[in-house]
């Protein structure tokens, strides 16, 4: 099925016409990657302090707590990135002009929405390729666009970002850019930060483009209460991380003998989100074959959220051949969104 067949008649036809679905991990990759996923969680469970990776949050429901995250009243990240974006989205249209939009991580594609109006009222082409290891949400998030750009062309690549990154097609249109909005680069540590613009570089051709959402440093007093919200619904994200271990791999925790904990590191600039232990307990998880012992009071470590200061960061993207074009702030410098474009 080619993204570029013409449109018929039928709305539903005419929608999966311009739907292109790829799955570029098979068999032999998902087996290594199963391996490396059980040898992972059981390295982080044996080391002190002992730790989980971020990506077991997004399970079904990690995904949907997620959401609600993004709507908390304390969690600005989300409404001030949107803002910006739709203050600068004519600006970056009119900067790239026609081009082919890569996203990694679409989520509800909310904000790729910002983007693909501002392409689309400059009557440019709408071309977008969104990257996500999930393929039902790559597709009902595709076809809900599909709805509503009647000339939009998606392909969704169903893949881990390095994967995809390496097997990005040449595009038709003159120019790409590839998206990693959303503040998700806080969630790696300076050398996976430092890996991951690498392979941005080799994705893209000279002189195409890297949009980057970042949350800036600021107050412990304003980044504390986004990750402690009064409702709870970011512990209950946190404590589903050992509900999702338990259905993997077969496991007995007891969340209710567990506590969210999250606070600011000031001296690493970096939000710390932890499970801390209730009671002196043994944990199983027969699948991999482990046993654990927690003390009363031990934590887990399950996120960092980093956050960035501007003119660091552009000479580290400079430093990686990407250079910093444009910046976009919101009055109080809380959030910024920055275009680059890669050096010949």
């Amino acid at each position: 099925m080619s993204i570029f067949n013409t449109a018929s008649g039928n709305p539903a036809t005419d929608v999966e016409n311009r739907l292109q679905i790829e799955h570029l991990l098979n068999a032999a990759t998902l087996s290594a990657s199963v391996l490396a996923e059980k040898s992972d969680v059981i390295a982080g469970l044996t080391q002190t302090p002992k730790y989980i990776q971020a990506r077991y949050f997004y399970d079904d429901y990690g995904s949907q707590l997620f959401e609600q995250i993004c709507d908390l009243p304390e969690y600005y990240l989300t409404r001030t990135e949107t803002a910006i974006l739709q203050e600068c989205a004519i600006a970056i249209s009119e900067i790239t002009g026609a081009c082919e939009l890569v996203e990694l991580g679409s989520g509800s594609s909310t904000k790729t929405r910002i983007l693909l109006d501002a392409y689309e009222q400059l009557n440019y082409p709408l071309r977008y390729v969104s990257i996500d290891v999930s393929a039902g949400i790559l597709e009902s998030s595709a076809k809900a666009l599909l709805a509503d750009y009647p000339s939009l062309q998606v392909q969704a690549l169903v893949s881990t970002y390095e994967l995809a990154l390496k097997q990005l097609k040449p595009t038709s249109l003159p120019n790409r850019v590839i998206c990693f909005i959303g503040s998700s680069l806080g969630n790696l540590n300076p050398q996976e930060c430092k890996t991951f613009f690498s392979q941005i570089t080799r994705a893209l051709q000279p002189n195409e483009y890297f949009l980057l959402g970042i949350d800036l440093h600021k107050s412990k007093e304003i980044l504390e209460p986004a990750y402690n919200d009064s409702q709870g619904v970011t512990a209950a994200f946190n404590l589903n991380i050992l509900k999702h271990l338990n259905q993997r791999f077969d496991g007995n925790f007891d969340l209710t003998q567990f506590e969210h904990l999250a606070f600011y590191n000031e001296t690493k600039r970096q939000i710390e989100m932890h499970l801390r232990s209730l009671r002196s307990q043994t944990i199983t998880l027969k699948d991999l074959d482990l046993t654990i012992e927690l003390a009363s009071d031990e934590t887990i470590f399950t996120e960092i959220s980093r956050k960035f200061d501007l003119d660091s960061i552009q000479q580290e993207l400079q430093s990686q051949g990407l250079k910093s074009i444009q910046v976009w702030t919101d009055a109080n410098q809380k959030f910024g969104v920055l275009l680059c474009r890669l050096l010949h």
